[in-house]
């Protein structure tokens, strides 16, 4: 389990954070998935997600990334709407690609930042959480939400990820709507 981190330290990483790694189903979508006869058909995303990728882009110049298991068509549309520089689908082993992510962005541990559910996102939680900062929506997985830096107030596909994006922005300053 990472410690629990000061304000100031929350503050100091947070400035030093360039990419936010989010897992898709139960973050992005509220992992409900509509299936028809030719497989899935439709999963649902959050606007206030896709708009928290926007601010911390155009704010603070943070990218976004996907990275799944799933092989989703759904998942690679909404990477392509919001124009992620950086997609991972079918990541069975989601620490291992986390050197692939290093070598492709050129970045370090502590520029990334990683939001996640359930336990396929463990280890990497781990590994990011040593360095970077970490989160969960609201409604992941109780051990989950144990060893990471922050729980959002949102449930995943319901704005969890806009809720870190904004506690991003706030750790660095930025005017975000979390705060009154």
């Amino acid at each position: 389990m990472p410690k629990k981190l000061s304000l100031a330290e929350q503050k100091k990483r947070a400035a030093c954070i360039k990419l936010v790694l989010t897992d898709s189903d139960g973050v992005l979508t509220d992992t409900g998935v509509y299936y028809s006869e030719k497989g899935e058909a439709f999963k649902r995303f959050s606007i206030r997600d896709g708009m928290g990728v926007e601010r911390l882009r155009n704010l603070v110049g943070i990218e976004t990334a996907i990275i799944t298991g799933e092989e989703s068509g759904s998942v690679k549309k909404r990477a392509e709407k919001l124009k992620l520089p950086f997609l991972y689908l079918g990541v069975k082993d989601k620490r291992a690609c986390l050197e692939r992510i290093l070598q492709e962005t050129n970045l370090q541990l502590e520029n990334l930042a990683y939001i996640g559910d359930d336990m396929n996102d463990w280890e990497i939680l781990h590994a990011i959480s040593e360095k970077g900062l970490t989160a969960a929506p609201s409604d992941a997985l109780p051990a989950i939400r144990t060893i990471v830096h922050y729980v959002c107030k949102a449930r995943g596909g319901y704005g969890a990820f806009r809720d870190f994006a904004e506690r991003l922005l706030y750790l660095r300053g930025e005017k975000s709507a979390m705060q009154p």
